[in-house]
């Protein structure tokens, strides 16, 4: 179940309003850049507020004579205040005086502003080693005006934004995540390398329901999948202790804002020590997740494949050199438990490519029976690509398993094809979204299908032009290709009744009737003409 955030017109208002305030800001600075000092500052607000609430929770109690944090002098009042141990142990990063929101937005029409935050960035990752590398320190930079930094800080000082933080600090969590989209949106084709646009990565999420376990992204960009499946878990009425995040990013950069983006949201996520390369620096060797969830970079030909022709991953098939498709299909298999599910975006040339080995790693795949769904997306799903993708689901057991409570059926020699070209809205001339209602009709049709469905009154039916239940021998009879429109068929229309044989008589009777009337007509026209003719003669 999809649940959306409390007083979602609201919020999204007052998204927009300070992205609107921000962009305004931005002057000639590139968009690419620019995202860095916003989204590093929405994460200094964020550390900075949580700090002070948890300051504000110890001024109360130093007061309390019935507390035990009761002090009776105004100096043993402020060591307790000042006591680290009082916020890391709440797990709350420690911001040292003079480094605080406070202290910043009082100095914001300073001309010295950028060399503030940047010592602000640099005390809190000295105060807090899981941020060590993290923070962005370009504050100073001559494309960054003082006025227009203290105009940000005085946007993110806005007190529509702190009473919306009053009942809740994860609104800068939504806040952040609607940057991320924002800046993806103006950066176009750079935007696939940290951002994966939300409503895929609901449909993701819902289809593989990680209600608890090892959850894996090993090509995380800014971290969205383990944000989804953390308000997945929530929603559900699980705890955050029920999952456990594993990620890693090669882009250094990219890193950073996933790092920044999941410690918002409160979410403790192991991304390996430092950015790097899962096909060459592996950081979770030894991980077996119960989910893989991954959107990679597309038909990506500088993965250095060469340099791993013997890898032990390659169970099916040595993936080209070329193109990483394949490699990254065996990489999340690798990573997955013995009753594991992968969920991962793929450009539909993965899906019948016949080039570099890649049609004899599918056929092996299939023929191990390891592809449990393909799902078939509309275009312009993606910020500036044009490239038409699709949704790969793996698993390493088809069998009965059971997990939380609910138990799918055999599925053995049996691979489910979703036909969703037709399904999305367009919110712009050039972006689709899913609808919520998009993401449940293809996720209820896979849970259906593998018969985790709970309830009991949902069973599983092919349905022309959108889904349909394939056995392998009939994949290998198709060249193994997994092109879902080559087997939902097509769409049901409503029956006229009328026999094929005589509707074809009948229609070829009218067409021929229509080609005799128009010679007909054709040559009243002539005589017509030639009458004038005469005339003028």
């Amino acid at each position: 179940m999809i649940v959306p955030p409390k007083n979602k017109t609201q919020t999204e208002s007052l998204e927009a309003t300070l992205w609107a305030a921000a962009d305004r800001l931005r002057g000639k600075m590139d968009s690419a850049v620019y995202k860095h000092v916003v989204l590093g500052l929405i994460f200094l607000k964020y550390v900075s507020d949580t700090f002070m609430v948890r300051h504000s929770e110890l001024a109360e109690l130093v007061d309390d004579e019935s507390s035990d944090y009761f002090m009776p002098t105004a100096e043993a009042k402020k060591s307790v205040l000042e006591d680290r141990d009082e916020y890391t142990a709440e797990g709350v990063f420690w911001v040292p005086q003079g480094h605080r929101w406070d202290d910043l937005r009082k100095a914001a029409k300073q001309a010295d502003i950028g060399r503030r935050v940047n010592e602000a960035m640099d005390a809190i990752e000295r105060e807090n080693p899981t941020l060590k590398g993290v923070l962005p320190k370009n504050y100073t930079q001559a494309e960054l005006r003082s006025e227009d930094l203290g105009g940000l800080i005085d946007t993110f000082s806005r007190q529509d934004l702190a009473a919306a933080e009053f009942s809740g600090l994860d609104v800068l969590g939504r806040v952040y995540e609607y940057f991320l989209g924002q800046f993806a949106s103006n950066e176009g084709k750079k935007a696939g390398e940290f951002y994966t646009p939300r409503s895929v990565v609901e449909l993701l999420v819902e289809m593989l329901q990680p209600y608890r376990g090892r959850v894996l992204d090993p090509a995380c960009g800014s971290g969205g999948m383990f944000v989804q499946a953390d308000k997945f878990v929530a929603a559900h009425g699980g705890s955050r202790n029920d999952i456990s995040v594993f990620g890693q990013e090669s882009n250094p950069t990219t890193w950073r804002l996933a790092k920044m983006n999941l410690a918002l949201r409160g979410i403790e996520a192991n991304l390996g020590p430092q950015w790097g390369d899962s096909f060459h620096a592996d950081a979770h060797p030894d991980l077996r997740a119960d989910y893989v969830i991954a959107n990679p970079p597309f038909n990506d030909s500088d993965w250095g494949g060469e340099r791993l022709r013997q890898d032990v991953r390659w169970k099916y098939g040595t993936p080209p050199a070329q193109n990483a498709n394949y490699a990254w299909l065996q990489h999340f298999l690798h990573h997955t438990s013995p009753t594991g599910t992968v969920g991962t975006v793929l450009a539909n040339g993965s899906l019948s490519s016949q080039q570099n080995g890649e049609g004899e790693i599918r056929q092996a795949m299939v023929e191990g029976d390891v592809v449990e769904c393909i799902v078939a997306l509309p275009p312009q799903l993606f910020y500036g690509t044009q490239i038409p993708v699709c949704l790969w689901f793996l698993t390493r057991n088809k069998g009965s398993v059971n997990r939380h409570g609910r138990t799918t059926r055999v599925r053995t020699d049996e691979t489910l094809f979703i036909d969703a070209r037709g399904l999305g809205s367009l919110t712009t001339r050039t972006l689709r979204e899913f609808t919520t209602e998009d993401v449940l009709r293809i996720a209820d049709t896979y849970h259906s299908w593998r018969g985790t469905e709970t309830s009991v009154d949902t069973q599983y039916e092919d349905v022309p032009g959108f889904c349909r239940s394939v056995s392998t021998s009939e994949i290998a009879e198709h060249g193994y290709v997994l092109t879902p429109g080559r087997y939902v068929g097509s769409e049901e229309v409503e029956d006229d009744s009328e026999p094929l044989e005589e509707k074809i008589t009948r229609l070829t009777t009218e067409i021929r009737n229509g080609f005799e009337e128009r010679s007909r007509l054709q040559g009243l026209v002539i005589a017509a003409l030639d009458s004038l003719a005469v005339a003028d003669g």
